[in-house]
């Protein structure tokens, strides 16, 4: 016995059009949300990137003034006994010959 084909009929036509709908609603939904959710990390990042610029151009300066010849100078002078050099404490060093 040969069997017969059957129609769909159109409550089968118009669920499975239903079912598709949905499934693709349901994908852009996800898309969209993923992408609302990157966008908010990127810009909490974006700002703890400019924190953090800004940190370390203020180290930066700090460690310009710190290393700076009017402070440490007291502070060789102090500590190590250092001092600037009068001109009559230059002592000028002859150069060595070059041997060919």
């Amino acid at each position: 016995m040969a069997k017969r084909r059957v129609k769909p009929r159109g409550r089968t036509v118009a669920l499975c059009i239903l079912s598709c709908f949905v499934l693709v609603a349901m994908g852009v939904i996800y898309r969209r949300s993923e992408g609302m959710s990157r966008a908010r990390e990127l810009d909490s990042l974006q700002e703890r990137r400019l924190q953090l610029e800004g940190q370390r151009a203020a180290l930066q300066g700090d460690i310009r003034a710190a290393s700076s010849r009017v402070r440490l100078a007291p502070i060789a002078e102090r500590k190590l006994g250092m001092h600037i050099a009068t001109d009559s404490q230059y002592i000028i060093l002859p150069l060595a010959a070059v041997a060919p």
